[in-house]
């Protein structure tokens, strides 16, 4: 996810709708400014490669947002196609104007809870950017994804270290979500691994983040 929301984040011009769209949100993963976002992920090109996503893969980029890491997988990618889903309207909206130079790029309007059921045909890959850390129930998106995955299909979750929210400034400000919901690389492995999935590798995203990337269970040892 690139810092955006796979459940509903949408303005409206009716307060009690817009109070109810906003109670869909996962905690803490709404868009952050697009400032110190490209701050602090300044090459995101460079980003989608350490991962590992490969040309003529098949990726989505769930919670896509405003579709940053989204048009970086579309360059990596090509010929493959990349599926950006959000359940904001408004984001993939924008997230079509950020990749309007590429030709690959699918967009769907869902909520990640209900991926399986957007998904016509399995992926190879699978991005969950900075938003892991407010699903509540984190094991039932990780099987969700297991179910839109080819056999040797991987799933990548990009977390902030568990660093206080102090500690992780960028253009002088604190940044990210709350100390609370940070997660560890172990913390991830604990609600990932039950849906069926084993780390594969770590992969430092400095200043703050990780990238953890697993396979099926088995896979890793083939």
């Amino acid at each position: 996810m690139s810092a955006g929301s796979a459940v509903k984040r949408i303005s409206t011009h009716e307060e009690g709708t817009h109070m109810m769209v906003q109670d869909q949100l996962f905690a803490a993963t709404a868009m952050p400014d697009r400032d110190w976002w490209q701050t602090l992920w300044s090459d995101p090109d460079a980003v989608v490669k350490a991962l590992g996503v490969k040309r003529g893969m098949e990726v989505i980029d769930l919670g896509c947002g405003y579709g940053y890491f989204t048009a970086a997988i579309a360059r990596q990618i090509d010929p493959g196609h990349v599926i950006g889903i959000d359940l904001d309207p408004e984001m993939l909206e924008q997230a079509r104007a950020a990749c309007k130079a590429t030709t690959n790029c699918i967009w769907r309007f869902g909520d990640a809870m209900n991926l399986s059921h957007l998904i016509a045909n399995p992926v190879d890959f699978v991005l969950i950017a900075n938003s892991l850390h407010g699903v509540p129930d984190k094991t039932a998106l990780a099987t969700e994804v297991a179910a839109t995955l080819r056999p040797t299909g991987r799933i990548a979750i990009v977390n902030w270290y568990p660093i206080a929210r102090e500690q992780t400034p960028v253009l002088g400000q604190p940044r990210g979500p709350s100390t609370q919901l940070r997660m560890s690389p172990e913390q991830t492995r604990v609600v990932v691994e039950p849906a069926g999935f084993e780390l594969e590798t770590l992969v430092e995203l400095p200043p703050y983040h990780y990238g953890a990337i697993f396979v099926r269970s088995g896979e890793r040892r083939k």
